[in-house]
């Protein structure tokens, strides 16, 4: 196996080996900057109530303290970047796509006194959030150095990318601060998603509340085996789970791609994740130690937008195209749904008029319908 290869698997296996356990989130961050033998990379969240966090890899500890006791109010780039919606774009982006690259850039005092001072310079980074209440940005740092990201390079990044995002759907709920101090079986127990853990021959470990309330309904047990109940579905789930266990190369690198379930008794409707993780990835005194498989069971309440993660793997678009038909396909005026994605207005119609050449419709109401026919009432 090349050495790439080598270090992609080894950056994806440590992003999923952080759902239930996000302290081990720097470690995870040192392996991606590996796959580009770069400084280091950080994840930064914002929460739409105003609260925000970082994690760095443990090289770029130092410039994370610096950089949150100084500044982090001096950040140029990142200003550019919320400007220009690039976190919600669901498109990987580097210093370029805030430009120009001139005298100005490379000597503002954010660049010359922070950046360089700690061997940083360039960044490559993308949006990963996988909810549309909070922004989370993955960003690897490089020096001034070394040359751009490429183009390639921020490809990769959006490969790893996806794969954090399929992660983050359960770490950056246990990053919550009414949930950071508390145990992980009491922290489970209030993620308002169900959880199940699974040991390497698919036989339940642990299910948390949300997910006991689902088994008999969206899901059945046999032989302490988890299966789901609906027919359409229970082949691709089935599939996945011999894949996320088997964790060969080619599927843990392979697209991640979820699940539609509906329940034929309540029509509630859900997506589910399989996330793998690594043997020797929980300490010994971690309860859930056995664990190789967890699974997750997100319902998709009508009422509410459909995911955007959803509707771009159904419907082909970038995430940013998602987030915008998402809300704009639930009744959402394309002024509001800029104002909630924290974009401009005439870039959200932008955005919905190159959905609706992809897509060959001309109307909301027809993205509407779209909506409901291929995501909300599952497969």
């Amino acid at each position: 196996m090349p050495a790439a290869t080598e270090r992609l698997l080894a950056a994806v296996e440590a992003i999923y080996d952080t759902a239930a356990s996000p302290s081990l989130w720097p470690s995870a961050l040192g392996k991606i900057a590996d796959c580009f033998e770069d400084a280091g990379a950080i994840l930064q969240w914002r929460r739409d109530d105003g609260a925000f966090g970082a994690i760095a890899s443990e090289s770029l500890g130092p410039a994370l303290g610096d950089y949150g006791e100084r500044w982090g109010q001096h950040d140029f780039k990142a200003e550019r970047c919320v400007s220009a919606g690039l976190y919600v774009s669901g498109e990987p982006f580097t210093d370029r796509h805030i430009g120009p690259i001139d005298d100005s850039y490379l000597n503002h005092p954010f660049s010359t006194d922070f950046l360089a001072r700690h061997g940083l310079g360039w960044f490559g980074s993308i949006g990963v959030s996988p909810d549309p209440r909070i922004i989370v940005a993955l960003s690897v740092q490089r020096a001034f150095a070394k040359p751009q990201f490429s183009d390639a390079e921020l490809d990769l990044i959006a490969t790893l990318g996806r794969h954090a995002e399929k992660s983050l759907r359960l770490s950056i709920r246990l990053l919550d601060t009414e949930l950071a101090n508390l145990g992980l079986g009491d922290a489970l127990a209030r993620v308002g998603i169900g959880v199940f853990a699974l040991d390497w021959s698919a036989r339940l470990l642990f299910a948390n509340p949300v997910g006991e309330s689902l088994v008999g309904e969206v899901f059945d047990l046999a032989n302490d085996r988890l299966l789901v109940r609906m027919a359409a579905s229970r082949a691709p789930f089935e599939t996945a789970m011999t894949r996320t266990l088997r964790a060969e190369a080619r599927d843990l690198l392979a697209e991640p791609r979820p699940i539609l379930v509906e329940s034929s008794a309540t029509g509630r409707r859900f997506v589910i994740y399989l996330l793998p993780i690594t043997a020797g990835a929980l300490s010994d005194d971690h309860f859930l130690t056995r664990t190789r498989a967890i699974v997750l069971a997100i319902e998709q309440k009508s009422a509410e937008p459909p995911d955007p993660a959803i509707v771009r793997d159904v419907l082909g678009l970038t995430l940013g195209e998602a987030r915008i038909a998402s809300l704009v396909g639930s009744g959402v005026p394309p002024k509001q749904a800029a104002g909630r994605l924290g974009i401009a207005e005439d870039t959200a119609r932008n955005v919905l008029k190159r959905v609706f050449q992809k897509l060959g419709i001309s109307r909301q109401s027809e993205l509407a319908a779209l909506l409901g026919r291929l995501v909300l009432r599952g497969p």
